[in-house]
């Protein structure tokens, strides 16, 4: 559930931060009857991530048992790779992320009223089908159905109230920081799914190694106890983990790791200076 907690928290913090952005720049402009062109583009891409969350519970729990595995296996891998790209992502841009919306804004603004629909539509649907395609692979791997859901739900809940508490100037986060180490948290979190991933392709019989098994704790960490659901919650743990599970997590954490902490520490370029204009010889 805290898994799901922090991919909500973190992917709905950042369309709010996108929401905020454009309502404070359309205020700024006195565009303000623009508004509801934003909220509908909003309205519209929350829907369209329900009916993706929706259609994927019920593909998968359609399909028979070998299928299943196949299903929920690739989608894991794609929910990874989509995870690992928002963040290196948002890790380039978000020193340029305002000054990129705002021209996202006046280009729609100088087409249509409605292509501001457009740009909400689109910021906001990226986040939300990543975070539908990633909380539902980590349901499929959790003990019950129910809590992750619950637990992305209260992290989109908890981002909203952040956000509108920034946008209204009466809460300063650094929100650096809060990216960095949320981008820490998530990079294992999306290493336990690509394990569920790879072992569910083993079960499949498309990967080899299912027997091949690197440690078996299940009598030490049992799976109904306290403390084996709280590890397989957050880390996606598996008391039987097999060599190509452990091979996997390794080369996923390690270089996607250091590469994070390589962009997210990069400085800025220096502006250019400005040039001093020349004097003329008289």
């Amino acid at each position: 559930m805290f898994a799901n907690f922090l991919i909500g928290l973190r992917e709905g913090l950042e369309a709010a931060l996108i929401v905020a952005i454009l309502v404070a720049y359309l205020v700024k402009l006195d565009q303000r009857s623009q508004l509801s062109r934003i909220w509908a583009g909003v309205g519209a891409a929350i829907g369209l991530s329900v009916l993706v969350t929706v259609l994927l519970v019920i593909t998968g729990s359609a399909l028979e048992p070998r299928a299943e595995q196949l299903f929920a296996g690739i989608m894991s891998l794609i929910a990874v790779g989509l995870i690992t790209w928002m963040i290196f992502w948002m890790a380039v841009h978000a020193r340029s992320l305002k000054g990129h919306l705002h021209g996202e804004v006046d280009k729609a603004l100088e087409r249509s009223s409605w292509a501001l629909g457009v740009v909400a539509f689109v910021a906001v649907a990226r986040e939300g089908l990543e975070t539908a395609l990633f909380v539902w692979a980590a349901a499929q791997s959790s003990a019950t159905a129910t809590a992750p859901f619950v637990g992305a739900l209260l992290g989109l809940a908890v981002a909203v109230a952040l956000g509108f508490l920034l946008y209204r100037g009466a809460l300063k986060v650094d929100l650096r920081r809060l990216f960095l180490w949320t981008g820490i948290a998530l990079i294992i979190v999306a290493a336990g799914v690509l394990m569920y991933a790879v072992h569910e392709l083993q079960e499949a019989g498309v990967l080899p190694g299912e027997e091949s098994v690197a440690f078996d704790v299940s009598a030490a960490v049992p799976k109904e106890s306290w403390y084996g659901s709280l590890l397989a919650a957050i880390f996606n743990f598996r008391a039987v983990t097999s060599w190509l599970m452990v091979v996997a997590w390794f080369v996923y954490v390690i270089p996607t790791m250091a590469y994070f902490l390589v962009l997210v520490n990069r400085k800025s370029p220096a502006p250019a200076p400005a040039q001093q204009p020349v004097k003329s010889a008289a």
